[in-house]
């Protein structure tokens, strides 16, 4: 062999060494494990090891980018050592920064400490006691707040009524808030904020000051909250950030004029030996990515993630035809993320929401987690509306048929899917705002919402805001004391007013009669709730609400509201139990092709406005005769059955059938419902289980006929529901003549009479008296509910 073969012979050698050499430190490094720790005697010039940690988490993430900038490609390791850790802004991963599925990215407290991510200042002012036992400091100029701590008790800003924790809403509320004879009472009313139910109790309003008018009256901005604008509720409202309403113990003002803070601390409290905590983040972590480039594998593990700043202001987006607004933010927010997960922590004192999972995101699992004591909502999935076909926003707004877009499902991925929250324990939440759930889906397809246990909200317990793209599954949650500050919700609630969907029900019924395909357009998937136990006692335990399609239901224990399902298509129903309760159907379709049999029931069918009863409603099961007779004068129930059900032990919530003998029905295992992780299932309380009771407490349904009309008094929530009133007040009409004025004036069955002349109509006997006065003037101008909306029509001879 000559020289120069050898050479090259000896340079491959060397070259194939290198490579296995890069390869070997490759592989090296793959299974390699780094460990980056913090801690508040860290120093953040310091390595980040155990023994010489970081001091602060924003250190330990840049270091991980570096890392991963370098080609780091092991596991990585954040771990926050015991102590609270006051973030100055919040925490940012993006993309370049992911784990792989092998080696992920994990950010956990340190075994057993608890680690406080805090979005608050702390405030170390000198305080000064007033003679009028009010205590003052003075701030550093600019620092703004809305929420103030002190030893971890939440304060209450000065306001009107006092805050008393027993009222609902608003844990006090007051009809003269915002009279003009108090508002005199105020040297500047610039900065107020109010609060207060939407009129028809669909949600909140909030409005700032920025002044005072003329007459007297507050000169207010905002009130952009729900989709559904309306005045704001006449009786169920409150201000606060009023100096002159410092009067109760742990009211708090701060003058952001003078940079001056008020505080009315209790008998014996002095405030310079107080821990004062004012948030003024709104978010603590955030997971950024795109589909293009998704920030993937990270798992944030053991954290208190706490006090962030109310967004209640900001909640302005509308979700398309809900009755929904929303702010894209959360104490944890996560964007264009796959396999990412947050378990096991616990989320607590927010302002605003606790998390919120944004856009395009695969695979993000929440789970685990305690969420309360939260302003807003506990968990969103909510999508883009660039990926929604011929989307449209408002309750009122349609979409042209030569305009519509009829391509099934999504346009773009930008949207959750096949993420899931499963395993948490969520209660005392909308604290602040009240549309708001548990768990939220809106633009979302094939979330899993499983073991959930979810108590003590003013709304929904779980919601789906449209029909966008269906797939989730609902299955073993517990959820209760629901809808206790609003009204026309359930326990589960949903809407499906998708792109078919049209407000004025006669123009609907042609365009679904002509196109009976667009209804799955957008609900191209079967939504699933099975197995779970809901109880609200002000709304229905299920609501299918306007236009929720493509849903099959089984399986589930209603302790209270029973299972209503509005306008909607392909609903299938079967296997519940529905305790002192039944079904409620309201304004079905023709041709829906629904389906309720073999579901246990213990009412008599509570139908609304019920002209078409889709394809079956029959084969059930009725533990009292008289319902069962009622519901076959009806033209249904043929196959059904009158059973004497035994359950094994309903006083302790066992609902399961001591003699499972009904053809056709399965018993469910109840004790599996519920948040299952030890740590929080003790900490979990329990539904107030009813006694099962026989008959209704039945509402008289007397009639009134006059001129070839007949009406009756509105009288139940469902009633209210169909009409869309904003009380259950009002007069409905049931039959009408094609003889009568009533027609020739414009009116229809199924319109509600709620004021004529300037006077309300609450019932029967209010109609009676104008009447009357039609017949002797032979003209009067009246205010109707119609589609859900207002609309005045004049009544004459």
């Amino acid at each position: 062999m000559n020289k120069s073969r050898k050479n090259n012979a000896l340079w491959f050698v060397l070259l194939l060494l290198a490579c296995m050499s890069q390869l070997l430190h490759a592989e090296a490094q793959v299974r390699s494990s780094k460990k980056i720790y913090v801690a508040q005697h860290g120093r953040d010039r310091d390595k980040g090891t155990a023994k010489k940690p970081f001091a602060t988490a924003h250190k330990a993430l840049a270091t991980v980018a570096e890392l991963k900038k370098g080609g780091y490609k092991g596991t990585v390791e954040v771990i926050l050592q015991e102590g609270t850790y006051y973030l100055h802004e919040p925490l940012v991963i993006d993309a370049e920064e992911s784990g792989t599925a092998a080696n992920p990215y994990i950010i956990r407290a340190a075994e057993g400490e608890k680690v406080r991510l805090s979005g608050a200042v702390p405030l170390n002012q000198h305080w000064e006691k007033a003679p009028d036992g009010i205590w003052k400091t003075k701030l550093s100029k600019g620092l703004s707040f809305q929420r103030l701590y002190a030893n971890g008790r939440q304060l209450i800003r000065a306001r009107y009524p006092n805050f008393d924790p027993t009222i609902l809403p608003f844990q006090g509320y007051a009809q003269d808030a915002i009279d003009p004879q108090r508002i005199a009472k105020w040297k500047n009313p610039e900065g107020a904020y109010v609060h207060a139910l939407h009129i028809g109790r669909w949600g909140g309003f909030h409005y700032r000051s920025s002044g005072r008018l003329p007459n007297g009256e507050l000169v207010l901005e905002g009130g952009e909250q729900n989709n559904r604008p309306s005045k704001m509720h006449p009786t169920y409202r409150f201000v606060e950030n009023v100096y002159e309403e410092l009067d109760a113990d742990d009211e708090w003002y701060l003058d952001e004029e003078t940079s001056t803070l008020f505080y009315k601390a209790p008998a014996g409290v002095d405030p310079n030996k107080e821990r004062i905590e004012a948030p003024v983040l709104e978010s603590i972590l955030e997971l950024v990515g795109t589909e293009a480039q998704p920030v993937h594998d990270i798992t944030v593990k053991g954290i208190h993630f706490v006090h962030t700043a109310p967004t209640f202001m900001k909640t302005t987006e509308p979700l398309l035809r809900s009755d929904w607004t929303i702010y894209r933010q959360g104490a944890i927010k996560i964007t264009g993320a796959e396999r990412c997960e947050v378990v096991d922590n616990d989320l607590y004192d927010l302002g605003g929401n606790a998390i919120f999972v944004n856009n395009y995101n695969r695979q993000v699992r929440l789970s685990g987690n305690l969420i309360e004591r939260i302003g807003a909502g506990a968990i969103n999935f909510v999508g883009h509306p660039d990926a929604v076909r011929s989307a449209r926003f408002r309750y009122e707004q349609f979409v042209p048929v030569h305009e519509m877009d009829t391509i099934a499902g999504p346009k773009s991925n930008n949207y959750p899917r096949d993420c899931e929250a499963s395993d948490n324990l969520i209660r005392h939440i909308g604290l602040i705002e009240k549309q708001v759930a548990g768990v939220q889906m809106a633009m979302a397809s094939s979330i899993r919402v499983l073991h959930n246990t979810i108590y003590d909200v003013p709304r929904a317990g779980i919601n789906i805001g449209d029909g966008t793209w269906g797939g989730h599954e609902i299955a073993y949650n517990d959820v209760f004391d629901t809808v206790l500050e609003t009204s026309d919700h359930g326990a589960f609630n949903s809407w499906g007013r998708d792109r078919f969907w049209y407000s004025k029900r006669t123009e609907m019924n042609e365009i679904v009669a002509a196109h009976p395909k667009w209804v799955l357009l957008d609900a191209v998937k079967t939504t699933t709730i099975h197995h779970n136990r809901f109880q609200c006692d002000h709304g229905w335990d299920i609501d299918l609400d306007d236009g929720s399609t493509n849903y099959r239901i089984y399986n589930n224990l209603c302790l209270s509201g029973g299972l209503k399902l509005r306008e909607g298509f392909y609903r299938v129903v079967y296997n519940n139990i529905i305790v002192n309760n039944g079904f409620h159907p309201h304004v079905w379709f023709k041709d829906s092709h629904d389906v309720f049999r073999h579901n246990i029931v213990m009412r008599s069918h509570k139908d609304i406005q019920m002209r078409h009863w889709g394809d079956t409603v029959d084969y059930n099961y009725y533990t009292n005769a008289d319902d069962l007779e009622t519901d076959r004068k009806k033209g249904m129930e043929t196959h059904a059955e009158v059973v004497q059900v035994v359950f094994k032990d309903p006083s302790t919530g066992d609902f399961t059938l001591r003699d499972n003998t009904l053809a056709g029905f399965e018993s469910m295992d109840i004790g599996k419902m519920g948040v299952r992780a030890a740590r929080l299932a003790k900490e979990a309380a329990q539904p107030k289980i009813p006694v099962i009771t026989s008959k209704d407490a039945r509402l008289t349904n007397e009639t009134y006929t006059s001129n070839g009309a007949e009406f009756k008094t509105v009288q139940t929530l469902g009633e209210q529901s169909a009409a869309g009133l904003p009380s259950i007040s009002g007069v409905l009409i049931v039959n009408l003549e094609n003889s009568s004025l009533f027609v020739k004036s414009g009116l229809r069955v199924g319109d509600v009479i709620v004021e004529g002349h300037n006077q309300k109509v609450d019932n029967i006997s209010d109609w009676k008296v104008l009447l009357k006065q039609l017949e002797n003037t032979g003209d009067l101008t009246v205010i109707i509910y119609r589609n859900q909306q207002q609309e005045h029509i004049r009544l004459h001879r």
